[in-house]
């Protein structure tokens, strides 16, 4: 048996081979004009991707059919996979260089994307944040990249999943967020019973470890990540009372406990309970997290420790850029960050999105 398997997988690998040699070549990110980052937005009525420098100047744009949330950018290829707002049924795959769409994914029946995705290590296949229509149960959409075809799937260890990120060794972290959904609306149907919980699945899709909090803090739904080496830091968004000053931020290393990250006193209450995206810097001196609700963008070191809260409109966006960050805001604007302030790198642009994507990461 274990002769036939090697066979079979030997011959697939072949085929596969054979494939991809019959495919046309495919572009680097340095002939897409080697773009810092990705980020949706809306211009008029119309929403579309681009592409920008670290200083948020456009590199590219591309149209987008809807509104679009977080992207994945292929580890070699200037490739893009944009997701709908979720939850949603589209996924697109987009040539950065000529800005074609080359493929049009759409889940199972009875299935929804749910914002995000992410690349295996080599590029070969495509990991895609699900969830079951009915129900909100979550699962990991498996798709190999030469002709995005649909291989697999894994369950997530939680419902209401939403980012996903890679750990060393090909593992998967995934953000269960525990909040079931209206398939239609996005009603919210189980707040006074959600189970939000971090999922560590290696690398043939077994969960191996898990996370959540403290019962007092189950309608902390844990929505995004940034990882660093082995540590993830995940940020939270709050369904409970409003008048209760919530931390945001979040840390755990596999094998441990979650801890989390209280602001300064003062500060309690600035990011109105949502974080919308989170970003860790290479060297694992700071980590970002924004609140466009709150109009905030805080900062804290790398053990958690509370440094800064800035302040701007609908910030929400945000990356790593050297030892600091770039954020994006729903008006147009772009900004550089570090422990002093924020300041202007652009304006004028389209209203961004909640996401400001790495395509360094």
């Amino acid at each position: 048996m274990r002769r036939m398997v090697t066979e079979m997988a030997t011959r697939r690998g072949f085929l596969a081979g054979l494939a991809a040699a019959a495919l046309p070549a495919r572009m680097s990110w340095a002939e897409a004009g080697s773009p810092a980052f990705v980020a949706a937005g809306k211009e008029g009525e119309g929403y579309s991707l681009h592409g920008l420098t670290e200083r948020g100047e456009d590199i590219f744009r591309i149209a987008l059919p809807a509104r679009g949330h977080a992207a994945a950018t292929h580890p070699v290829r200037a490739e893009t996979v944009a997701f709908a707002r979720r939850p949603g049924t589209f996924a697109i795959v987009l040539d950065c260089v000529t800005g074609a769409v080359t493929r049009r994914l759409t889940p199972p029946d009875g299935r929804q994307f749910n914002g995000h995705g992410v690349f295996s290590p080599d590029g070969s296949v495509l990991m895609t944040s699900e969830v079951e229509a009915e129900g909100s149960d979550g699962r990991v959409g498996l798709w190999e990249t030469e002709a995005y075809r649909r291989i697999g799937e894994w369950q997530t260890g939680g419902i209401g999943p939403h980012d996903m990120k890679l750990l060393p060794g090909g593992r998967l972290v995934v953000a269960n967020g525990g909040i079931e959904t209206d398939p239609t609306d996005r009603t919210m149907l189980n707040v006074d019973r959600m189970r939000p919980n971090l999922s560590l699945l290696d690398a043939q899709g077994q969960l191996t470890g898990q996370a959540e909090l403290d019962q007092d803090l189950h309608q902390n739904s844990i929505r995004h990540l940034a990882v660093h080496g082995d540590r993830v830091a995940f940020a939270m968004q709050w369904e409970g009372d409003p008048a209760e000053a919530v931390p945001q931020l979040g840390l755990w290393r596999p094998g441990g406990a979650a801890v989390l990250c209280p602001p300064a006193e003062a500060d309690a209450f600035a990011m109105k309970g949502y974080a919308g995206s989170i970003a860790w810097t290479a060297d694992g001196g700071r980590i970002a997290i924004t609140s466009p609700k709150g109009g905030a963008l805080m900062l804290f070191d790398g053990a958690g420790a509370a440094l800064a809260t800035h302040r701007r409109a609908d910030v929400c966006g945000v990356a790593a850029e050297g030892a600091g960050f770039v954020a994006t805001d729903g008006q147009g604007g772009i900004w550089a960050c570090d422990d002093g302030g924020l300041a202007p790198l652009s304006k004028g642009g389209p209203a961004w999105d909640n996401h400001l994507v790495s395509c360094r990461a």
